[in-house]
């Protein structure tokens, strides 16, 4: 009989111990709510911006097919170059000279989303029918390279329009086409307690 009053003690003290919130650790992940497939692609491309050396905006990208990454990117000068903070893009070392959003054709960095496609291209893999995670909404350009290489989702973090009226009507123009060809661009919202990945 004394078995059993001691056996129904050890569970009752294991049942307090699972209702007790899991001490902090550094080997336990932050957030209460496992992320999404596509919550955890974003997450690594907010990781992934982490490289860029951009001194007026970060972006990261990743690029996954079958639910498996093959490519990341994040913008920043070409290999071999000097970076932006060692005046390697006119448009970042003079900033007083050029306008938001203007002075493209003179910044010499590469974007997120390109470099995602380069290193894919440069590994040997196809990007046919992949998805691209942005932090930032892709550019113009960056859609029409996306599209162009046959990548049909695109998820951003962050939104971006044009600043000039008439360049953001051609990019409201250019996504009511590519939705129309079947091309998935939607934000994807993070709940803050998934950016946290101390």
């Amino acid at each position: 009989m004394g078995h059993g009053r001691d056996a129904a003690r050890r569970v009752a003290r294991l049942g307090a111990v699972r209702e007790q919130p899991p001490a902090a650790s550094p080997d336990l992940r932050r957030s209460a709510v496992r992320p999404s497939r596509e919550q955890y692609f974003m997450l690594l491309a907010v990781a992934t911006r982490e490289r860029a050396n951009c001194l007026r905006r970060h972006v990261g990208a990743v690029l996954v097919a079958d639910q498996r990454i093959i490519a990341t990117g994040y913008n920043g000068t070409p290999t071999g170059f000097p970076n932006c903070d060692e005046g390697g893009c006119h448009r970042c070392s003079h900033p007083d000279d050029y306008a938001e959003g203007r002075g493209y054709d003179v910044c010499i960095c590469v974007h997120a989303e390109q470099n995602a496609v380069l290193q894919a291209a440069r590994l040997g893999y196809s990007v046919q029918g992949s998805a691209c995670y942005s932090t930032l909404r892709p550019c113009f350009g960056c859609l029409k390279e996306l599209y162009q290489a046959g990548v049909t989702s695109i998820r951003y973090l962050n939104a971006w329009t044009p600043s000039d009226p008439v360049e953001a009507g051609a990019y409201d123009a250019l996504l009511e086409e590519l939705a129309g060809r079947g091309v998935v661009v939607a934000a994807l919202e993070l709940p803050d307690g998934l950016l946290d990945l101390r």
